[in-house]
C-alpha cells in the first residue's frame, strides 16, 4: 500500500526553485496547515505540467457549460509569488505524472508517482502483466481558478532560468556559451 500524500485542497500548491539559475533545482510544493509535501521535478516537467494544465482547463471551457467556472486566465488574486516554503524536504523525484478533470467536483486532479529504479518488461505472449505498485504518490485536487494560477507560476519559474541564445537555442550563460550555429564563436549574454 503507498504513502498517499493527498491535498484536497491544498491551501498552497506552487512550484518553485532553488539555486542559481543553471542549478536550479525544481519542486512542486503542497501545504496544508502545518503538513507540507515537497517533491523533486525537471525543468521539463515543470514546462509540460504547466501546458498541459492549461490545455485541458481550456478543453473544459470549450466543451461548453457545464455548470463550471473556469478561468480563461489566472485570478489576479490566486497569483502566488512567493518562495518555497522552508525547510525543503524532498519527500521523492518525481517521474510519471498524471493529470485529469473530475467533474462531479470541479477540480483539476495532479498525481505524481516517483522514479522507480526497476526496470519493468512487458508481458510475454499470454503472461498477466502487474504494473509495480510505486511507494508513494503527491495526489493534489485544486479548483480551476488555482489550476490556472498554478501554471502561470509555473511558467514564470520555468522562464526565469538563463536567456536562450537566439541562434540555437541553447542557455547562454553569463560568461557566454559555444554556438554550434555561430560556428563556435562565443555569444554573450546581451
Amino acid at each position: 500500500m503507498p504513502v498517499i500524500h493527498e491535498f484536497d485542497p491544498p491551501e498552497r500548491f506552487v512550484v518553485g526553485t532553488v539555486g542559481e539559475p543553471g542549478q536550479r533545482t525544481f519542486f512542486l510544493q503542497a501545504r496544508s496547515g502545518t503538513r507540507m509535501v515537497s517533491v523533486a521535478l525537471e525543468k521539463q516537467q515543470v514546462a509540460v505540467l504547466a501546458e498541459r494544465v492549461d490545455e485541458l482547463l481550456d478543453q473544459v471551457l470549450e466543451d461548453g457549460p457545464s455548470g463550471t467556472i473556469v478561468p480563461a486566465l489566472a485570478p489576479h488574486d490566486l497569483d502566488d509569488q512567493a518562495p518555497l516554503e522552508q525547510p525543503i524536504e524532498e519527500e521523492f523525484r518525481a517521474g510519471t505524472m498524471t493529470l485529469s478533470w473530475d467533474p462531479s467536483e470541479s477540480r483539476v486532479v495532479i498525481e505524481v508517482f516517483p522514479i522507480t529504479g526497476e526496470v519493468v518488461a512487458g508481458p510475454e505472449d499470454d503472461e498477466e502483466y502487474e504494473e509495480p505498485e510505486p511507494d508513494e504518490v503527491l495526489l493534489v485536487r485544486i479548483t480551476p481558478g488555482a489550476a490556472r494560477a498554478f501554471a502561470l507560476r509555473a511558467g514564470r519559474v520555468v522562464e526565469a532560468g538563463r536567456p536562450s541564445c537566439p541562434f540555437c537555442g541553447g542557455p547562454v550563460d553569463p560568461e557566454g556559451h559555444l554556438c554550434v550555429r555561430a560556428n563556435g564563436f562565443r555569444r554573450r549574454e546581451a
